[in-house]
């Protein structure tokens, strides 16, 4: 299992580093670059086709990128996001969702929510399909919760901790954690414990590792997050930017205080 070298990074205590991708060649620099896994997003709403948020991202969108990406990976964990709209209406057809991204090259696949969809990742699981979970802010409920911190007050912190340990205890081997504050994402850390690994994005150091926008880290991307950090800019290619990521994130220097939200 291509996660096994993931959960062996962390027994050394290196932080692991991700990054999105969307096509064959930034996957390969990506990969040469020492990145630990690859995320298909559907963050490609947004940074490839212009639009304001990723609810228009469908299925073949993501099996399309995820096949491209599948060419240049080789070997990396490739995590695949299940669009909004396919995964919510039952397990049959969250499996059948799962089942075209893993056809096209997928390891993994992405649902954002809570608790509710723990019997969902249980079911999937069962039938051979791993898991990336991902809760704090959901960019598919963004119409409700809008793009903002979550998690800042008692109640919906502990509402998140409860969530990542039901979709952890129901077999999620991975798991994001977006804009949440730097203290919860190391109390979800230590409650999902041996079990999960926690991915940040926005939510401090105190995960197991990093994920970027590779257009944020790039610097590309018209309006990028706060937590966000332009590598290139500092490294004149974006095969030394991409090396440069790695490195700051394995030995914890990203984020730093200024990338840190609360």
């Amino acid at each position: 299992m291509l996660l096994k070298k993931l959960f062996k990074k962390r027994e050394t205590g290196k932080k692991i580093a991700g990054l999105t991708a969307y096509d064959a060649s930034f996957a390969r620099l990506f990969r040469e670059a020492g990145c630990d896994f690859l995320l298909v997003g559907d963050s490609l709403g947004m940074v490839i086709q212009g639009e304001s948020n990723t609810l228009g991202v469908s299925l073949r969108d993501v099996a399309y990128h995820c096949r491209c990406c599948a060419a240049g990976a080789e070997g990396l964990p490739l995590i695949a996001d299940l669009p909004f709209g396919t995964y919510e209406n039952g397990h049959k057809q969250a499996f059948s969702s799962a089942r075209r991204l893993l056809a096209a090259g997928a390891g993994l696949v992405k649902i954002e929510g809570g608790s509710q969809y723990a019997p969902t990742v249980r079911y999937l699981s069962e039938r051979g399909v791993p898991v990336c979970a991902h809760v704090g802010l959901r960019p598919q409920a963004a119409l409700v919760t809008g793009l903002r911190m979550q998690g800042r007050d008692q109640e919906s912190a502990k509402q998140i901790i409860d969530d990542a340990v039901a979709l952890s205890e129901a077999g999620a081997p991975i798991m994001v954690l977006e804009m949440i504050p730097a203290q919860l994402a190391g109390q979800i850390t230590a409650a999902v414990g041996e079990r999960t690994l926690t991915i940040g994005i926005g939510a401090g150091r105190n995960c197991d590792g990093q994920i970027m926008v590779m257009h944020d880290m790039l610097g590309v991307f018209a309006k990028p997050p706060k937590f966000s950090r332009n590598f290139l800019a500092s490294c004149g290619s974006i095969a030394a930017a991409a090396a440069q990521y790695v490195a700051d994130v394995a030995d914890g220097s990203f984020p730093g205080e200024e990338e840190t939200l609360g």
